[in-house]
């Protein structure tokens, strides 16, 4: 955890004493949520599947509407996109996570192994691009270096930004 949000954990203590709610701490550490798009059922099960087996919690979504409605990246360790979404491109959710200050870790997940579509998801700044079908090793290996990502949150929730403006 760092020390902004220990800062930010100690300010917001119910009691208004300056000791750190533990609880928010633990959940800090303990992330342990990854974020999943894909439209295909079959893959969404599967990637589930795995990622209960390595003690992971998988969230998903079928649509990249779905996912734009989705508003809690804090307990993210990362997110897993599909890149041709039947509503989107999941490329553009990246640049819209961004956009919005969310610095999530993103893994791509794709059928099609275009070099044009690499190269574009590269660009983005995802830490991995992933042809399907992969391993097992070849999705935990980057979501072990997404836990020690670092992360900016400059899109605090609003309760927080009125909680550090008083």
């Amino acid at each position: 955890m760092t020390r902004a949000e220990l800062s930010i954990t100690k300010h917001l203590s119910a009691d208004g004493s300056d000791r750190a709610d533990k609880s928010r701490i633990s959940c800090l550490q303990d992330r342990n949520h990854i974020l999943v798009v894909d439209d295909d059922p079959g893959i969404l099960k599967a990637v589930q599947r795995l990622l209960r087996q390595h003690d992971y919690e998988a969230i998903l979504f079928s649509s990249a509407e779905a996912f734009k409605n989705h508003t809690d990246f804090e307990s993210a360790v990362c997110v897993i996109l599909d890149i041709n979404l039947n509503d989107g491109s999941g490329i553009e959710l990246r640049y819209g996570l961004k956009a919005a200050g969310n610095s999530v870790p993103v893994i791509y997940i794709t059928g099609n192994d275009n070099p044009a579509v690499r190269k574009a998801a590269l660009d983005s700044g995802c830490i991995a691009f992933l042809t399907k079908p992969f391993s097992a090793q070849e999705l935990m290996e980057p979501l072990k270096r997404a836990g020690r990502h670092p992360r900016t949150r400059s899109n605090a929730p609003a309760s927080l930004l009125r909680a550090l403006r008083a």
